[in-house]
């Protein structure tokens, strides 16, 4: 787990790299499934929820990475301080792990085909036929 340290000057400081860093590195360590955390260097609280709001924040202004449409952020707003928002956020994640799993699922099935497809197959004796080439070349 990679600590990252807040300051009040709004710098971030990786602990495990003694170096510091920006939301790029923390976007970078997103989507690079590495565990870590962001944490005040004043009080040790957890900042780690805020720095991805602002990530995301940031993302949002850029239509053409845009998520979250006006009507969602809408919908999303009315389910805070009610019944439904411990349901609500369960609901979110849970469809969204089911989500990165099917994509998983769906990208192996593609790999699959394309390597079974004769366009694959033939890839693939070429890449057999150019390292035979590349030995025999080696062994001169």
């Amino acid at each position: 787990m990679i600590t990252i340290k807040k300051y009040p000057n709004r710098r971030l400081y990786d602990t495990s790299t003694s170096q510091y860093v920006n939301l790029d590195y923390v976007r970078q360590l997103v989507m690079s499934s590495t565990e870590f955390e962001i944490v005040s260097s004043k009080d040790g609280s957890n900042l780690t929820k805020t720095v991805l709001l602002q990530i995301i924040s940031e993302s949002e202004t850029n239509e053409s990475q845009s998520l979250l449409t006006d009507a969602l952020l809408k919908q999303l707003i009315r389910f805070y301080d009610s019944e439904m928002q411990v349901f609500v956020r369960q609901y979110l994640e849970q469809s969204m792990t089911r989500f990165l799993d099917q994509q998983e699922s769906m990208q192996g099935m593609m790999k699959n085909l394309v390597d079974s497809s004769p366009m694959g197959i033939f890839g693939k004796m070429m890449e057999q036929n150019a390292s035979m080439w590349q030995k025999k070349d080696d062994d001169k």
